[in-house]
C-alpha cells in the first residue's frame, strides 16, 4: 500500500479534544492489518536508509510503531517512558506542554555509547515531546540524527523545530491543518 492508501485509513475526528481541532486518529490504521504492515514497511525503509542500529519510541503510540519497525528490522527497541514506569535507575528530562510540564525517562544502559538510534512516533505536531525525547536519547549517548513519524502536521511546525535541533525528519504521510 502506498502512502495515499494509508492516509485514507486514518480517521479524522472534528472538534477533538477542543473545537476547531481535527484529530487524526490512527486507531483505524492500526486495526487494518495490511495498512499497519505497510506503514511499518515504509518506516523500516526510512530507518534502514538512516543506518539505524536501534529504534526508540515514546510512550505510548511510539511503542506500537517503533517496536514493530525494530522487530521487522531485527533490531533492538529503546522505550522512552513516562515517569516511574521503569524499575531501574533512569535518566530523565522535563519539558513544557501547552498547559504545564511533563517528563520522559529511559534506562541509560539500554543504549551503548554512540549507537545509531532512530526515533519513531505516530505523529509530529508541535514537537515538544519529540524534542524532549531527542535530548534524552542524546544525553544517554545515542547517535541520533533521524526522527520518523507516521503522520506530520506541518502547519504546527514540529518537524521544523526538530530540523533546527539537527535532526533529519521524515513521515509516511502529512495532513494540513491541525
Amino acid at each position: 500500500m502506498q502512502p495515499d492508501d494509508l492516509k485514507a485509513l486514518v480517521r479524522t475526528v472534528p472538534d477533538f479534544p477542543s473545537p476547531g481541532i481535527l484529530f487524526r486518529d490512527i486507531t483505524t490504521l492500526i486495526a487494518h492489518g495490511p495498512g499497519l504492515s505497510a506503514t511499518v514497511d515504509h518506516l523500516a525503509d526510512l530507518a534502514h536508509q538512516a543506518g539505524a542500529e536501534a529504534l526508540a519510541g515514546m510512550e505510548a503510540r511510539g511503542f506500537i510503531f517503533g517496536a514493530a519497525v525494530a522487530a521487522r528490522m531485527g533490531l533492538g527497541f529503546v522505550p522512552i517512558r513516562k515517569p516511574g514506569k521503569l524499575p531501574v535507575p533512569t535518566i530523565g528530562v522535563d519539558y513544557e506542554l501547552e498547559y504545564g510540564t511533563d517528563r520522559l525517562e529511559l534506562d541509560p544502559t539500554a543504549i551503548p555509547q554512540g549507537q545509531r538510534v532512530v526515533m519513531v512516533d505516530d505523529l509530529i505536531a508541535t514537537g515538544g515531546t519529540a524534542l524532549a525525547a531527542a535530548e534524552l536519547l542524546r544525553t544517554a549517548g545515542a547517535h541520533l540524527t533521524h526522527a520518523l513519524f507516521v503522520i506530520d502536521l506541518p502547519d504546527l511546525s514540529g518537524a521544523s523545530r526538530l530540523r533546527e535541533a539537527g535532526l533529519t525528519v521524515a513521515s509516511v504521510m502529512d495532513f494540513p491543518g491541525h
